[in-house]
């Protein structure tokens, strides 16, 4: 009995895996995508401009809970840590979000990292095609070497660790 509770769960845990990697647009191993976003000083910022960084690109919305639980994360253990170095470049992208909007919620939220209205989800529709918070991990080439859907403090510790490396 508890190894049927244990096989259903197991088929049903991969099954969710496998549905939510279709929604991946961008894979790992792949090379990101080309993109404007206009910065919050209102200067266009092109995927093209960032070749030679380490790029983290993280989508979150305003009212999704487990965005709520990384942001603050992000925003200590990323930004606090390479907002200085010039090989990273973090954009944190609001899906469904304008610009006042972003505002109104970095103001609320006290948050110091900088992020990027997609309004019409231009940009996350490049990347996947459902579910937040998303984050992809691009090399100094332009690959996505690591990517990660939903929020847990593991996967977050392992993806600080590939960043970590990518930065030595």
């Amino acid at each position: 009995m508890i190894m049927t509770k244990q096989f259903i769960l197991g088929f049903f845990i991969l099954l969710f895996v496998r549905v939510a990697a279709q929604d991946d647009i961008v894979k790992v191993g792949q090379q990101f995508p080309s993109f404007d976003v206009l910065s919050q000083n209102g200067q266009t910022i092109s995927s093209k401009s960032l070749n030679g960084k380490v790029v983290l690109i993280n989508f979150f919305a305003t009212w999704c809970g487990p965005c709520l639980a990384e942001l603050p994360v992000l925003e200590e253990k990323v930004w606090n840590k390479y907002k200085s170095n010039p090989n990273f470049y973090l954009l944190v992208i609001g899906r469904d979000h304008t610009e006042s909007e972003i505002l109104a919620f970095k103001t609320k939220r006290k948050f110091d990292l900088p992020m990027y209205p997609d309004k019409s989800k231009l940009i996350y529709s490049l990347f996947a095609t459902k579910y937040i918070p998303r984050n992809y991990l691009v090399d100094k080439t332009g690959k996505v070497v690591y990517s990660s859907m939903g929020y847990t403090s593991d996967e977050f510790e392992k993806m600080l660790t590939v960043l970590d490396e990518l930065l030595k």
